[in-house]
């Protein structure tokens, strides 16, 4: 495991301390969480999708957090389900989880569906119209003004 150290950068920037932190997270694995496994795919110039595979679990087991620049998803099963026979082999995942997003500033979850074992959470980035780059117009200099010295 390489750790990158972000000090020289600390002393020549202002206001990028959270960006720093979340490279510092990123960096170091959560402690080799790989459950659920999931996807996130860009789905538009400005939408995004996240896909869990929860398998066993319902959307009454599933709860979706929308925090300032974090999603969080936990998952608990209320019930250990009876089969009707006895269990020889647990092949099926139904443990607990949590897992955290860290969203880039006005990402917004704009849905989220339970279908076939997969949990899609659909995200869109919505920026204001005051941020979006926007074209300056160039005024050309076609009128010169003469400046006259007037003698009395």
């Amino acid at each position: 495991m390489r750790h990158v150290d972000f000090s020289p950068l600390y002393r020549s920037t202002v206001g990028f301390d959270r960006l720093f932190g979340m490279l510092d997270t990123l960096a170091q694995p959560e402690g080799g969480q790989t459950y659920p496994p999931y996807n996130i795919e860009r789905t538009g110039d400005d939408s995004y999708r996240i896909s869990m595979a929860v398998a066993g679990f319902g959307d009454e087991d599933i709860s979706i957090e929308a925090h300032r620049n974090v999603l969080i998803v936990k998952g608990e099963k209320n019930a250990e389900q009876k089969s009707e026979g006895e269990l020889l082999y647990r092949g099926i995942a139904a443990r607990s989880f949590e897992r955290r997003f860290q969203l880039a500033d006005h990402v917004e979850v704009t849905g989220a569906n339970l279908e076939n074992g997969l949990l899609h959470i659909d995200l869109t980035r919505n920026i204001p119209e005051e941020m979006k780059p926007r074209r300056i117009p160039i005024a050309s200099a076609k009128e010169t003004k003469e400046i006259e010295a007037r003698t009395h």
